[in-house]
């Protein structure tokens, strides 16, 4: 999905538990059975970003893949992980300051990456890099690419728990189709539509609404996980709009 569907997400308003940086409490402890997809999630969620952070602060592409591959390894060998303290604020700065903290340590011993080794999950790198390649020429500095790609990696997996739902029901025919009103501006005509799917707009225009509300609810989720505290989700989705409409 492209930016324009940013501020859309950010209306409504619902309630979360207490649970704070959901996936990452799962994942760093070894005796909850959810442990090893929850780290496995971690990765594939912020493995591009990472990435694209360390390409941005020019290190070449093998160079890249290696760090970001010798990192998500030491977090799934159960490093890092520890450190969290989801007290502190944002899983995504946690991730970004545990990085560099990585990288700083590798550029001090000075040791030779081995690619390959001891790999725990299969991360990109090929696609990765061609998508870098597609990032425009512009001058942000790293971690401006590194929360771009986590707002969008963010977005992303907001659109695809969607597509599941539908894939899960016998619909992602309907799916395909309604995904282009997510926006409130889209130019999609409601009629043409309509008569595409065989029913009438007024019955569209009620999935819709539902389509709308259960995207900004699994958007709401996702950000919740990531937080300290629910109270501070509001203010995670304003930044997350602000980082993807910021030119």
């Amino acid at each position: 999905m492209t930016n324009g569907h940013t501020m859309h997400t950010l209306s409504g308003t619902s309630q979360f538990p207490t649970t704070r940086w959901t996936l990452v409490v799962a994942a760093s402890d070894p005796h909850r059975t959810e442990a090893r997809s929850a780290l496995v999630s971690l990765c594939e969620n912020y493995w591009y970003p990472l990435y694209a952070y360390l390409r941005r602060r020019g290190y070449p592409a093998d160079q890249a893949q290696d760090l970001t591959q010798e990192f998500f390894i030491r977090v799934l060998e159960g490093r890092y992980l520890d450190r969290a303290d989801p007290e502190k604020g944002r899983f995504r700065s946690f991730v970004l300051t545990s990085l560099k903290f990585f990288v700083a340590d590798e550029e001090d011993r000075q040791r030779a990456l081995k690619r390959g080794g001891g790999v725990l999950v299969s991360l990109e790198f090929s696609s990765g890099e061609e998508r870098y390649q597609r990032e425009p020429a512009h001058d942000e500095t790293p971690e401006r690419i590194f929360e771009r790609r986590w707002a969008l990696s963010v977005l992303d997996r907001v659109v695809e728990r969607l597509r599941n739902e539908f894939v899960q029901h016998g619909r992602p025919e309907h799916f395909e189709r309604l995904k282009v009103l997510l926006l409130e501006k889209s130019d999609t005509p409601y009629t043409a539509l309509a008569s595409e799917m065989n029913t009438s707009e007024g019955a569209l225009k009620v999935a819709v609404h539902r389509l709308r509300k259960r995207y900004r609810d699994l958007f709401r989720q996702e950000i919740a996980d990531t937080v300290a505290d629910p109270a501070e989700v509001e203010s995670e989705l304003r930044y997350l709009a602000a980082v993807l409409t910021k030119q």
